[in-house]
């Protein structure tokens, strides 16, 4: 891991250069003061997305979902105690694909829920379905670091 990490607020976007020695210590925003981590996954958008994923150094993990999804909302609890635990070796956020069709397509989203592991913006690794949260973190950290 390199010495010094970029980390994207999920609050305001912006781009803090966090000290890898630092990044258990709940590193803060310097811009709008917010956690940088929080244990909880955060929402993403078309507008955001490119930000929050190229401009943090941590593996990335996506929950690509949708309202009217069962197996998502089946699914959803896990992912929110998994960034518990994640966190903050990781960034975990959701994109709900019915209102960010951008995004989705650029992916080429085909059936949700599907689960995607970024690395500096490029896709590392993905898979669908829900799953227990015992299989979702040993899928998880196959990426990590």
């Amino acid at each position: 891991m390199a010495d010094t990490l970029h980390i994207a607020c999920p609050e305001c976007g912006a781009v803090n250069r966090v000290p890898a020695a630092r990044l258990h210590s709940g590193p803060k925003c310097g811009q709008c003061h917010a956690p940088l981590f929080d244990g909880k996954p955060h929402a993403v958008s078309d507008a955001n997305f490119q930000t929050l994923v190229q401009n943090t150094s941590v593996p990335v993990i996506v929950d690509c979902w949708a309202e009217w999804c069962g197996p998502c909302k089946m699914f959803a609890p896990v992912f929110a105690q998994a960034a518990g635990s994640l966190e903050p070796d990781f960034r975990l956020l959701k994109l709900d694909t019915d209102a960010n069709p951008q995004t989705a397509a650029r992916f080429a989203i085909r059936s949700i829920p599907t689960l995607l592991a970024l690395r500096n913006g490029r896709e590392i690794g993905r898979t669908s379905g829900a799953m227990p949260l015992a299989n979702f973190l040993q899928w998880a950290k196959q990426y990590s670091g």
